[in-house]
């Protein structure tokens, strides 16, 4: 399979030199696109549709490495191959430190060299976006782990009060989830943790997050979200975790429910650590008032 490579530089000769050392390749199919200004050239690596991207050093009025900080800085997983004139080992230190992944000096650069970078490239990108996963995902949902939840509700709430948006939190747990443990046993009860965790998921939008808390809570960041799409959310993660039974063996098939409480920054709190509390009180009293239900921090 062919896979696209993007090449930011802002000569149209390096363009097909580079296309050239492409045709030479003797193992590795790519297909080599080009962007010949910073502008162009951000836009289009950030698309994500490029397994790599070579990037020259001189790019007009700005450079390579303010490209590569503006492209991490937007969340670019794009492994970076950085392509300059100059030997000095300040602008190879430089590369490097931005967050390019291997670096090229273009008058000694031959095909097999370029081949030679781009598998290390992206097989040095493979290996980062795994470890970037062990330590921000949770083993068994897939969901964000507990230290990434804290790390993104701080980031958001510091950007929802700066830009005086609204920043909505659920907090979701399992109704009677030790009973599933300790009448079907911990597999059955995780295979009930992935499934609620899918369906959790489900109902969020691409910007929101969904986080495995702890044990058989979860948590939702809704990003400029108010009390009544918050609490419509809320609502519809009960509706689809009761909806159907979840298989949680080969003959066993469990009805299970789950309980949200709801609480929305700046209204009901304006820290992270009083959100969350807002938050779970209403889960709390959802629980009371006969679970697999939501509860609006406000109304209590």
């Amino acid at each position: 399979m062919t896979r696209k490579v993007l090449l930011i530089d802002d000569d149209r000769l390096q363009f097909r030199l580079t296309q050239a050392h492409f045709k030479s390749f003797q193992t590795d199919l790519y297909e080599l696109d080009w962007a010949s200004t910073y502008e162009e050239g951000i836009v289009k690596l950030l698309s994500g549709a490029y397994v790599a991207c070579l990037l020259d050093y001189q790019l007009g009025e700005r450079d390579g490495l303010q490209l590569i900080r503006e492209a991490m800085a937007q969340g670019c997983r794009t492994p970076i191959v950085f392509l300059t004139a100059e030997t000095a080992d300040r602008v190879d230190i430089a590369a490097m430190n931005a967050g390019a992944l291997d670096y090229l000096v273009k008058g000694e650069i031959t095909p097999r060299m370029i081949e030679r970078s781009l598998r290390y490239a992206l097989k040095l990108g493979d290996t980062l976006e795994a470890l970037r996963r062990l330590a921000t995902r949770d083993q068994l949902t897939g969901l964000l782990n507990r230290r990434e939840f804290d790390r993104i509700l701080q980031e958001e709430r510091e950007r929802a009060l700066r830009f005086g948006h609204a920043l909505g939190l659920v907090m979701v747990d399992i109704d009677h989830f030790k009973s599933i443990n300790d009448t079907h046993g911990h597999p059955a009860g995780d295979t009930v943790l992935r499934e609620v965790a899918r369906r959790i998921a489900s109902q969020v939008r691409t910007v929101d997050r969904v986080a495995r808390f702890g044990g058989e809570e979860f948590a939702l960041i809704l990003m400029q979200t108010d009390l009544e799409s918050a609490g419509d959310v809320a609502r519809r993660v009960c509706l689809a975790t009761a909806r159907d039974p979840v298989l949680a063996t080969e003959t066993v098939a469990l009805n299970v429910t789950v309980s949200a409480g709801v609480a929305v920054l700046p209204d009901d709190a304006r820290t992270e650590a009083a959100l969350v509390a807002a938050a779970d009180r209403a889960l709390y009293a959802a629980k009371q008032r006969g679970r697999n239900r939501a509860e609006i921090f406000r109304e209590l």
